[in-house]
């Protein structure tokens, strides 16, 4: 885990990268479930998280900003260029670190993970402690249906028998080459928690051919030889791609009133 002073926790700051142009729903941070926008549900439901010590909305948009501005959440402005949630997040660690004030360990709460938990935030931080290794990144996985691994919205996940990545796809992977129906599958859950030189590493590295192929950051890690642990979880969540997810995450909301 990263370096403290001794004798005291990391300090832990959450991050939400969000940004308005969603090739599949454009401007879906903003876009309301149950009267409220996403972004609101993301940012109210990881504050119920103690383990967090501060957190904050990273965009690229005036628009989202303003909102945040607006509604008392904490946002910080991001650069345009950045390709992924990860670049966006290691910019609000390089503009904290210029403040002097850096976190040691920076939790990448997506944006369009409105059923986020504060278990979920804490299952993360296992992750990287000692007992778990002393990894520097760590994400999380789901059990799931061979139906609901067939489908490329959902990255499949696989792993050693100590718990690390292996691999992240969309495709469904293990391939159960003989049709026994004996294979597991476990979709990946968009969160992540980085330990602060994880994501100094990360911004020297250039995008990894694996990572352009999959459109997936994760493998920019794994390719250079850093490993991810990956803790499962029970609380299974829908990422909101499309316009079928938002319909769906506000009738999960809608029936737990």
């Amino acid at each position: 885990m990263a370096m403290c002073a001794e004798g005291q926790n990391p300090s832990v700051c959450g991050v939400i990268p969000a940004r308005m142009e969603s090739t599949r729903l454009p401007g879906k941070p903003l876009l309301p479930i149950c009267g409220q926008p996403m972004l609101a549900w993301v940012y109210r439901r990881a504050r119920q998280s103690s383990s967090l010590d501060r957190l904050i909305v990273a965009t690229d948009s005036p628009q989202i900003l303003t909102y945040c501005r607006a509604t008392g959440l904490n946002a910080a402005l991001t650069s345009t260029r950045h390709a992924c949630g990860t670049d966006r997040l290691v910019e609000v660690m390089e503009q904290e670190a210029t403040d002097g004030h850096p976190a040691d360990i920076y939790v990448n709460i997506q944006g369009d993970e409105p059923m986020v938990t504060a278990t979920h935030i804490s299952l993360l931080l296992k992750g990287l402690q000692p007992t778990s290794g002393a990894l520097e990144v760590s994400t999380l996985k789901v059990s799931v249906s061979s139906e609901a691994a067939a489908d490329p919205n959902a990255v499949k996940v696989v792993t050693d028998t100590r718990g690390r990545a292996l691999y992240f796809s969309r495709a469904p992977i293990p391939c159960d080459r003989d049709a026994s129906g004996n294979a597991k599958y476990y979709k990946h859950l968009g969160f992540y928690a980085y330990t602060i030189d994880a994501l100094r590493r990360f911004r020297t590295l250039e995008p990894s051919p694996l990572e352009r192929t999959e459109r997936l950051e994760q493998l920019r890690f794994l390719e250079n030889g850093i490993p991810v642990a990956v803790l499962e979880t029970d609380q299974d969540t829908i990422g909101v791609d499309t316009e079928e997810d938002l319909r769906r995450v506000e009738e999960y909301f809608s029936l737990r009133g």
